[in-house]
């Protein structure tokens, strides 16, 4: 199954913004990533993984951003080339805990978890927002997950977690900066068909010496089902993202918005 394109992007529509993607060179954020230079933008990206050959922002930094060296060195670079940044979509996330429940989960695999899917997020707000502050304009988007409302207990708890701090801390962070020019929310995915999916999938079947079908079918069996049949595709979350950057999006602040497929079985 691939994603077909049924829509038309204005290619001006972020002519003359600047744009830092986090984790930037897989999945949804390379979707992001290739949506938002397909309106205009001009965008950097910075993860720990190479460039793919068919990504080509305006600038790359190869960094490893749950370090305060790695923050400081995606902050710098992008500011020096940029001089400021108009738009922060912080996509760097993921899990790599084993499955098996709390108990296989040690203080050294919640640490990275935690700095992974939140102090990353944390640092590089703390590096960029003053010059949003200082020009009283931008956006800062903060990508989540269900698995703060749906956590998985045999693979994500610590994932799941760190995920809901994020989701409280964009709420808290809105409050503070929205009179100050800033536009703050998040976008809380469901199952993406990602590589990074994959692997979740592969390290369940590893731990329960079960096939990877059988292990697929225990997340959406997890999750509830997935009302529309499928994952979503990257780039409907980079639709999304691109929305909530826009100036189509002006009036929406300190909110979340669910991409899931109706995963979530709540209003």
């Amino acid at each position: 199954m691939t994603f077909v394109q049924t829509f038309s992007i204005d290619p001006n529509e972020f002519s003359g913004k600047h744009v830092l993607v986090s984790g930037g060179t897989k999945g949804a954020g390379a979707a992001i990533v290739r949506r938002l230079m397909a309106a205009g933008a001009t965008v950097a990206t910075a993860a720990r993984s190479p460039l793919p050959e068919d990504l080509s922002p305006a600038l790359f930094v190869q960094a490893d951003l749950v370090t305060a060296e790695g923050v400081a060195q995606v902050a710098n670079a992008v500011l020096g080339r940029f001089g400021a940044v108009d738009v922060i979509v912080h996509n760097l996330g993921g899990s790599a805990t084993p499955g098996g429940g709390f108990a296989v989960i040690d203080d050294v695999l919640w640490q990275q978890e935690l700095n992974l899917n939140l102090m990353a997020a944390v640092g590089l707000d703390r590096a960029l927002l003053p010059q949003m502050i200082e020009r009283r304009a931008g956006v800062v988007i903060h990508i989540s997950s269900i698995q703060r409302r749906l956590p998985l207990h045999e693979s994500t708890i610590a994932y799941a977690a760190a995920k809901a701090a994020l989701t409280t801390y964009s709420k808290v962070l809105s409050k503070e900066v929205g009179p100050k020019g800033i536009r703050v929310t998040s976008v809380a995915p469901g199952w993406i068909m990602t590589e990074a999916a994959e692997h979740m999938v592969s390290r369940i079947a590893e731990h329960g010496g079960i096939d990877e079908a059988v292990a697929r079918q225990s997340i959406m069996d997890a999750l509830g089902g997935i009302p529309i049949g499928r994952p979503a595709f990257p780039e409907e979350v980079a639709e999304l993202v691109a929305f909530l950057a826009s100036g189509r999006a002006a009036a929406i602040h300190g909110a979340e918005y669910t991409i899931d497929g109706g995963t979530v079985p709540v209003v």
